[in-house]
Protein backbone atom coordinates (compact mmCIF):
# COMPACT_ATOMS: atom_id res chain seq x y z
CA UNK A 1 0.00 0.00 0.00
CA UNK A 2 1.14 3.28 -1.05
CA UNK A 3 2.70 6.39 1.31
CA UNK A 4 3.46 9.42 0.96
CA UNK A 5 6.70 8.25 1.23
CA UNK A 6 6.88 5.71 -1.21
CA UNK A 7 4.51 7.55 -3.67
CA UNK A 8 6.05 9.07 -6.96
CA UNK A 9 3.20 10.48 -8.83
CA UNK A 10 1.75 13.77 -7.68
CA UNK A 11 -1.13 14.22 -5.61
CA UNK A 12 -4.04 15.39 -7.89
CA UNK A 13 -6.12 18.50 -6.18
CA UNK A 14 -8.82 20.02 -7.99
CA UNK A 15 -10.17 23.44 -6.56
CA UNK A 16 -13.86 24.76 -7.67
CA UNK A 17 -14.32 28.35 -8.08
CA UNK A 18 -16.62 29.16 -11.41
CA UNK A 19 -16.16 33.01 -10.64
CA UNK A 20 -12.20 32.40 -10.55
CA UNK A 21 -11.49 32.81 -13.99
CA UNK A 22 -10.16 36.59 -14.18
CA UNK A 23 -8.14 36.24 -12.09
CA UNK A 24 -6.18 33.48 -14.35
CA UNK A 25 -6.74 35.64 -17.56
CA UNK A 26 -8.02 39.27 -16.52
CA UNK A 27 -8.97 39.94 -20.10
CA UNK A 28 -12.15 38.38 -18.92
CA UNK A 29 -14.65 40.59 -17.61
CA UNK A 30 -16.26 39.40 -14.54
CA UNK A 31 -16.84 40.03 -10.84
CA UNK A 32 -14.75 37.68 -8.08
CA UNK A 33 -14.71 37.94 -4.60
CA UNK A 34 -12.07 37.02 -1.55
CA UNK A 35 -13.34 33.07 -1.61
CA UNK A 36 -12.06 33.52 -5.41
CA UNK A 37 -8.96 35.33 -4.45
CA UNK A 38 -8.11 33.01 -1.38
CA UNK A 39 -8.33 29.93 -3.89
CA UNK A 40 -6.75 31.11 -6.75
CA UNK A 41 -3.50 32.36 -4.15
CA UNK A 42 -3.62 29.12 -3.51
CA UNK A 43 -3.76 26.90 -6.75
CA UNK A 44 -0.76 29.16 -8.40
CA UNK A 45 1.23 28.08 -4.96
CA UNK A 46 0.73 24.77 -4.38
CA UNK A 47 1.49 24.25 -8.49
CA UNK A 48 5.30 25.24 -7.71
CA UNK A 49 5.37 21.97 -5.86
CA UNK A 50 6.27 19.06 -8.22
CA UNK A 51 4.37 16.24 -6.32
CA UNK A 52 1.27 18.16 -6.91
CA UNK A 53 -0.98 18.41 -9.66
CA UNK A 54 -3.48 21.50 -9.50
CA UNK A 55 -6.69 21.65 -11.63
CA UNK A 56 -9.09 24.34 -11.16
CA UNK A 57 -12.94 23.96 -12.13
CA UNK A 58 -13.94 27.91 -13.59
CA UNK A 59 -16.64 29.27 -15.61
CA UNK A 60 -17.35 29.49 -19.12
CA UNK A 61 -15.85 33.12 -20.07
CA UNK A 62 -15.32 31.70 -23.43
CA UNK A 63 -12.38 30.37 -23.67
CA UNK A 64 -10.61 26.49 -24.79
CA UNK A 65 -12.29 23.69 -22.40
CA UNK A 66 -8.71 23.45 -21.00
CA UNK A 67 -5.63 25.64 -20.24
CA UNK A 68 -2.93 25.78 -18.20
CA UNK A 69 -2.17 29.28 -16.75
CA UNK A 70 0.39 29.54 -14.34
CA UNK A 71 1.11 26.20 -13.84
CA UNK A 72 -2.83 25.37 -13.29
CA UNK A 73 -5.19 23.30 -15.17
CA UNK A 74 -7.81 25.15 -15.93
CA UNK A 75 -11.41 23.26 -16.40
CA UNK A 76 -14.25 25.15 -18.17
CA UNK A 77 -17.76 24.48 -16.58
CA UNK A 78 -21.16 26.45 -16.58
CA UNK A 79 -22.01 29.76 -18.05
CA UNK A 80 -22.97 33.46 -16.21
CA UNK A 81 -26.45 32.72 -16.13
CA UNK A 82 -27.00 29.13 -16.71
CA UNK A 83 -30.14 27.32 -15.55
CA UNK A 84 -29.83 25.12 -12.98
CA UNK A 85 -30.12 21.47 -14.57
CA UNK A 86 -27.45 22.44 -16.98
CA UNK A 87 -25.10 24.46 -14.77
CA UNK A 88 -24.84 21.01 -12.20
CA UNK A 89 -24.38 19.20 -15.63
CA UNK A 90 -21.47 21.70 -16.66
CA UNK A 91 -19.85 21.27 -12.80
CA UNK A 92 -20.20 17.53 -12.94
CA UNK A 93 -18.44 17.07 -16.38
CA UNK A 94 -15.85 19.28 -15.89
CA UNK A 95 -15.35 17.38 -12.10
CA UNK A 96 -14.71 14.52 -13.95
CA UNK A 97 -12.38 15.73 -16.61
CA UNK A 98 -10.19 16.92 -13.09
CA UNK A 99 -9.91 13.49 -12.26
CA UNK A 100 -8.49 14.50 -9.06
CA UNK A 101 -8.15 12.78 -5.62
CA UNK A 102 -8.97 15.86 -3.79
CA UNK A 103 -11.33 18.27 -4.21
CA UNK A 104 -11.83 22.21 -2.42
CA UNK A 105 -14.53 24.46 -2.82
CA UNK A 106 -15.66 27.42 -0.81
CA UNK A 107 -18.70 29.19 -0.04
CA UNK A 108 -22.10 28.72 1.40
CA UNK A 109 -24.15 27.40 -2.40
CA UNK A 110 -25.48 24.62 -3.54
CA UNK A 111 -22.64 23.86 -4.98
CA UNK A 112 -21.17 22.38 -2.29
CA UNK A 113 -23.06 19.60 -1.76
CA UNK A 114 -23.05 19.01 -5.43
CA UNK A 115 -19.48 18.76 -5.50
CA UNK A 116 -19.42 16.64 -1.81
CA UNK A 117 -22.23 14.20 -3.94
CA UNK A 118 -19.71 13.51 -6.99
CA UNK A 119 -16.76 12.70 -4.62
CA UNK A 120 -19.17 10.40 -2.46
CA UNK A 121 -20.11 8.87 -5.87
CA UNK A 122 -16.76 8.55 -7.74
CA UNK A 123 -14.52 7.73 -4.46
CA UNK A 124 -13.10 10.88 -4.53
CA UNK A 125 -11.89 13.12 -1.31
CA UNK A 126 -14.12 16.16 -0.58
CA UNK A 127 -12.44 19.42 1.54
CA UNK A 128 -14.61 22.83 2.23
CA UNK A 129 -12.95 26.21 2.97
CA UNK A 130 -15.32 28.23 5.08
CA UNK A 131 -15.57 32.29 3.34
CA UNK A 132 -17.77 33.97 6.31
CA UNK A 133 -18.51 33.76 9.69
CA UNK A 134 -22.10 33.48 9.41
CA UNK A 135 -21.16 29.79 7.68
CA UNK A 136 -19.88 28.89 10.71
CA UNK A 137 -21.68 30.58 13.55
CA UNK A 138 -25.04 28.97 12.22
CA UNK A 139 -26.84 32.13 11.05
CA UNK A 140 -27.05 31.37 7.45
CA UNK A 141 -28.22 27.70 8.02
CA UNK A 142 -30.79 29.24 10.05
CA UNK A 143 -31.74 31.70 7.61
CA UNK A 144 -31.82 28.67 4.87
CA UNK A 145 -33.09 25.81 6.39
CA UNK A 146 -33.34 23.76 3.45
CA UNK A 147 -30.22 24.67 1.75
CA UNK A 148 -28.80 24.85 5.30
CA UNK A 149 -28.97 21.25 6.03
CA UNK A 150 -27.83 20.02 2.86
CA UNK A 151 -24.75 22.22 3.74
CA UNK A 152 -23.99 20.84 7.32
CA UNK A 153 -24.76 17.33 5.39
CA UNK A 154 -22.40 17.85 3.10
CA UNK A 155 -20.05 19.42 5.75
CA UNK A 156 -20.01 16.21 8.07
CA UNK A 157 -19.01 13.94 5.48
CA UNK A 158 -15.66 16.14 3.77
CA UNK A 159 -12.04 14.84 4.86
CA UNK A 160 -11.35 18.39 5.92
CA UNK A 161 -13.09 21.53 6.32
CA UNK A 162 -10.47 24.53 6.53
CA UNK A 163 -11.61 27.61 8.87
CA UNK A 164 -10.10 31.29 7.86
CA UNK A 165 -9.38 32.07 11.89
CA UNK A 166 -9.59 30.34 15.20
CA UNK A 167 -13.07 31.89 16.04
CA UNK A 168 -15.00 30.29 12.98
CA UNK A 169 -12.59 27.24 13.71
CA UNK A 170 -14.59 27.22 17.60
CA UNK A 171 -18.10 28.40 16.00
CA UNK A 172 -18.01 25.50 13.72
CA UNK A 173 -17.62 23.22 16.82
CA UNK A 174 -20.11 25.00 18.83
CA UNK A 175 -22.68 25.39 16.84
CA UNK A 176 -22.51 23.35 13.67
CA UNK A 177 -20.68 20.15 15.69
CA UNK A 178 -18.17 20.22 13.06
CA UNK A 179 -14.27 19.76 13.52
CA UNK A 180 -12.35 21.87 11.09
CA UNK A 181 -8.75 23.28 10.81
CA UNK A 182 -7.19 26.72 11.31
CA UNK A 183 -5.20 27.67 8.22
CA UNK A 184 -4.74 31.57 7.24
CA UNK A 185 -5.35 32.99 3.67
CA UNK A 186 -2.30 33.42 2.07
CA UNK A 187 -0.56 35.99 -0.08
CA UNK A 188 2.78 36.36 -2.15
CA UNK A 189 5.58 38.73 0.03
CA UNK A 190 5.47 42.16 -1.64
CA UNK A 191 8.24 44.27 -1.06
CA UNK A 192 8.51 46.24 1.96
CA UNK A 193 7.98 50.32 1.69
CA UNK A 194 10.80 52.47 2.43
CA UNK A 195 8.74 53.59 5.65
CA UNK A 196 8.21 49.94 6.99
CA UNK A 197 11.95 49.16 7.61
CA UNK A 198 11.88 49.89 11.07
CA UNK A 199 12.54 53.13 10.98
CA UNK A 200 11.16 55.98 12.87
CA UNK A 201 11.37 60.11 13.08
CA UNK A 202 12.24 61.41 9.75
CA UNK A 203 10.49 58.76 7.58
CA UNK A 204 6.99 59.51 9.11
CA UNK A 205 7.17 62.30 6.44
CA UNK A 206 8.32 60.25 3.66
CA UNK A 207 5.40 57.96 4.44
CA UNK A 208 2.81 60.93 4.76
CA UNK A 209 4.11 62.11 0.81
CA UNK A 210 3.19 58.34 -0.62
CA UNK A 211 -0.34 58.07 0.70
CA UNK A 212 -3.05 59.86 -0.95
CA UNK A 213 -5.78 58.47 -0.36
CA UNK A 214 -8.23 56.08 2.19
CA UNK A 215 -9.00 53.12 0.52
CA UNK A 216 -12.67 51.35 0.53
CA UNK A 217 -12.17 47.78 -1.67
CA UNK A 218 -15.30 45.38 -2.31
CA UNK A 219 -18.06 43.93 -4.49
CA UNK A 220 -21.33 45.93 -3.88
CA UNK A 221 -22.46 43.76 -1.82
CA UNK A 222 -25.05 45.00 0.80
CA UNK A 223 -23.22 43.12 3.36
CA UNK A 224 -20.08 45.39 2.65
CA UNK A 225 -21.60 48.45 3.41
CA UNK A 226 -20.66 50.57 0.77
CA UNK A 227 -23.23 53.24 1.81
CA UNK A 228 -21.44 53.76 5.06
CA UNK A 229 -18.27 54.73 3.29
CA UNK A 230 -20.25 57.58 1.68
CA UNK A 231 -21.47 58.37 5.25
CA UNK A 232 -18.26 58.49 6.48
CA UNK A 233 -16.42 60.90 3.51
CA UNK A 234 -19.58 62.96 4.31
CA UNK A 235 -18.67 63.83 7.83
CA UNK A 236 -15.03 64.10 7.00
CA UNK A 237 -15.25 66.00 3.83
CA UNK A 238 -11.53 67.08 4.30
CA UNK A 239 -10.23 63.60 3.86
CA UNK A 240 -9.29 61.79 0.57
CA UNK A 241 -11.07 58.77 -0.44
CA UNK A 242 -10.65 55.84 -3.35
CA UNK A 243 -13.61 53.66 -3.96
CA UNK A 244 -13.02 50.42 -5.63
CA UNK A 245 -16.57 48.71 -5.82
CA UNK A 246 -17.57 46.33 -8.94
CA UNK A 247 -20.99 45.38 -9.05
CA UNK A 248 -22.15 42.10 -7.04
CA UNK A 249 -23.72 39.30 -8.91
CA UNK A 250 -27.23 40.40 -9.01
CA UNK A 251 -27.39 43.85 -7.39
CA UNK A 252 -29.97 45.82 -8.75
CA UNK A 253 -29.34 48.98 -7.10
CA UNK A 254 -25.82 49.54 -8.07
CA UNK A 255 -26.24 52.22 -10.87
CA UNK A 256 -28.15 54.41 -8.03
CA UNK A 257 -24.94 53.54 -5.64
CA UNK A 258 -22.91 54.92 -8.30
CA UNK A 259 -24.67 57.93 -8.95
CA UNK A 260 -24.65 58.80 -4.82
CA UNK A 261 -20.52 57.78 -5.07
CA UNK A 262 -20.08 60.22 -8.03
CA UNK A 263 -21.90 62.66 -6.21
CA UNK A 264 -19.45 62.87 -3.37
CA UNK A 265 -16.68 65.06 -3.90
CA UNK A 266 -14.25 63.55 -1.68
CA UNK A 267 -14.26 60.30 -3.20
CA UNK A 268 -12.72 58.85 -6.12
CA UNK A 269 -14.93 55.99 -7.61
CA UNK A 270 -12.77 52.93 -9.68
CA UNK A 271 -15.50 50.24 -10.77
CA UNK A 272 -13.10 47.51 -11.22
CA UNK A 273 -8.75 46.97 -11.07
CA UNK A 274 -7.46 44.14 -11.71
CA UNK A 275 -5.89 42.34 -8.63
CA UNK A 276 -2.76 42.50 -10.06
CA UNK A 277 -2.84 46.08 -10.28
CA UNK A 278 -4.16 45.90 -6.72
CA UNK A 279 -1.30 46.28 -4.92
CA UNK A 280 -0.27 49.94 -6.38
CA UNK A 281 -3.95 51.27 -4.33
CA UNK A 282 -3.05 49.62 -1.26
CA UNK A 283 0.52 51.28 -1.41
CA UNK A 284 -0.89 54.62 -1.81
CA UNK A 285 -3.34 54.41 1.08
CA UNK A 286 -3.17 56.11 4.01
CA UNK A 287 -5.18 53.80 5.73
CA UNK A 288 -7.90 50.72 4.29
CA UNK A 289 -11.43 51.37 5.75
CA UNK A 290 -14.12 48.11 6.08
CA UNK A 291 -17.65 49.29 6.51
CA UNK A 292 -18.92 45.07 6.27
CA UNK A 293 -21.19 44.09 8.64
CA UNK A 294 -19.06 40.36 9.01
CA UNK A 295 -16.29 38.54 7.14
CA UNK A 296 -14.22 35.69 7.41
CA UNK A 297 -10.70 36.87 7.07
CA UNK A 298 -10.65 39.70 4.40
CA UNK A 299 -8.16 39.30 1.74
CA UNK A 300 -7.56 43.08 1.81
CA UNK A 301 -6.92 43.22 5.62
CA UNK A 302 -3.89 41.14 4.32
CA UNK A 303 -3.05 43.22 1.17
CA UNK A 304 -2.67 46.64 3.29
CA UNK A 305 -0.72 44.59 5.89
CA UNK A 306 1.76 43.97 3.58
CA UNK A 307 2.05 47.12 2.15
CA UNK A 308 2.42 48.69 5.96
CA UNK A 309 -0.71 50.22 6.00
CA UNK A 310 -3.10 50.25 8.65
CA UNK A 311 -6.76 48.83 8.58
CA UNK A 312 -9.84 50.66 10.05
CA UNK A 313 -12.40 48.06 10.21
CA UNK A 314 -16.04 49.04 11.80
CA UNK A 315 -16.99 46.01 13.08
CA UNK A 316 -14.49 43.09 11.55
CA UNK A 317 -11.73 41.62 13.28
CA UNK A 318 -10.92 38.36 13.41
CA UNK A 319 -9.52 36.89 16.62
CA UNK A 320 -9.13 40.28 17.37
CA UNK A 321 -5.94 40.53 15.98
CA UNK A 322 -5.93 44.16 14.89
CA UNK A 323 -6.12 44.82 18.87
CA UNK A 324 -3.78 41.82 19.72
CA UNK A 325 -0.87 42.72 17.08
CA UNK A 326 -1.54 46.86 17.03
CA UNK A 327 -1.68 46.79 13.33
CA UNK A 328 -4.83 49.09 13.28
CA UNK A 329 -8.06 49.98 14.76
CA UNK A 330 -11.77 48.20 15.48
CA UNK A 331 -14.58 50.14 16.52
CA UNK A 332 -16.57 46.99 17.34
CA UNK A 333 -19.69 48.20 15.44
CA UNK A 334 -19.91 52.01 17.32
CA UNK A 335 -20.01 54.68 14.50
CA UNK A 336 -18.83 57.33 16.38
CA UNK A 337 -15.98 55.47 17.79
CA UNK A 338 -15.11 55.09 14.50
CA UNK A 339 -15.13 58.14 12.63
CA UNK A 340 -12.75 59.23 15.86
CA UNK A 341 -10.70 56.56 15.14
CA UNK A 342 -10.12 57.58 11.36
CA UNK A 343 -8.85 60.75 12.65
CA UNK A 344 -6.53 58.98 14.92
CA UNK A 345 -5.41 57.01 11.92
CA UNK A 346 -5.23 60.16 10.03
CA UNK A 347 -1.94 61.27 11.75
CA UNK A 348 1.19 60.19 9.76
CA UNK A 349 3.37 59.87 13.00
CA UNK A 350 1.05 57.33 14.49
CA UNK A 351 -0.62 55.82 11.23
CA UNK A 352 3.02 54.49 10.04
CA UNK A 353 3.78 52.92 13.10
CA UNK A 354 0.68 50.94 12.70
CA UNK A 355 1.78 49.78 9.25
CA UNK A 356 4.61 48.64 10.44
CA UNK A 357 3.08 46.14 12.82
CA UNK A 358 0.82 45.35 10.32
CA UNK A 359 3.80 44.34 7.73
CA UNK A 360 5.49 42.22 10.91
CA UNK A 361 1.67 40.84 11.15
CA UNK A 362 1.68 39.77 7.57
CA UNK A 363 5.12 38.55 7.28
CA UNK A 364 4.51 36.49 10.40
CA UNK A 365 1.33 35.18 9.68
CA UNK A 366 0.25 35.41 6.13
CA UNK A 367 2.91 34.46 4.07
CA UNK A 368 1.46 32.24 1.01
CA UNK A 369 4.54 29.91 0.99
CA UNK A 370 4.51 28.93 4.53
CA UNK A 371 0.52 28.64 4.04
CA UNK A 372 1.04 26.20 1.75
CA UNK A 373 2.76 24.08 3.64
CA UNK A 374 0.01 23.35 6.13
CA UNK A 375 -2.41 22.31 3.15
CA UNK A 376 0.13 20.11 1.95
CA UNK A 377 0.85 18.44 5.03
CA UNK A 378 -3.13 18.06 5.30
CA UNK A 379 -3.66 16.50 2.22
CA UNK A 380 -0.78 14.46 2.29
CA UNK A 381 -2.68 12.94 5.40
CA UNK A 382 -5.96 12.55 3.50
CA UNK A 383 -4.20 10.55 1.06
CA UNK A 384 -2.96 8.47 2.96
CA UNK A 385 -5.81 7.73 5.21
CA UNK A 386 -8.09 7.28 1.85
CA UNK A 387 -5.52 4.61 0.68
CA UNK A 388 -5.62 2.64 3.90
CA UNK A 389 -9.75 2.83 3.77
CA UNK A 390 -9.32 1.34 0.71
Amino acid sequence: MATRDTRTDPIRVCLVMPKAYPLFAPQASGVFGGSEVDLYLLAVELARDRHFQVRFVVGDYGQPVIEMIEGVRLIRSLRPGQRALGAARSIWRALKRADAEIYLTKTFSPGVSLVEYFCRKQGRIFCYRTANQHECDGQWVSRHPLRGRAFVRSLRRAGAIFAQNRQDRDNLKRHLRLESIHIANGHPPVAAPAAADGATGDQDGEWESTREFCLWAGRSDALKRPDLLLRFARERPRMQFAMICPQATGDGSYADLVRRIEATPNVRFIQRVEFGRMDDFFARAEMLVNTSDSEGFPNTFIQAAWRATPILSLRVNPDGFLDRYRCGLCAAGDWETFVGMADQLHRPGEASQYGRRARQYAEQHHDIRKIVEQYKCVFRELIQRHQHRD
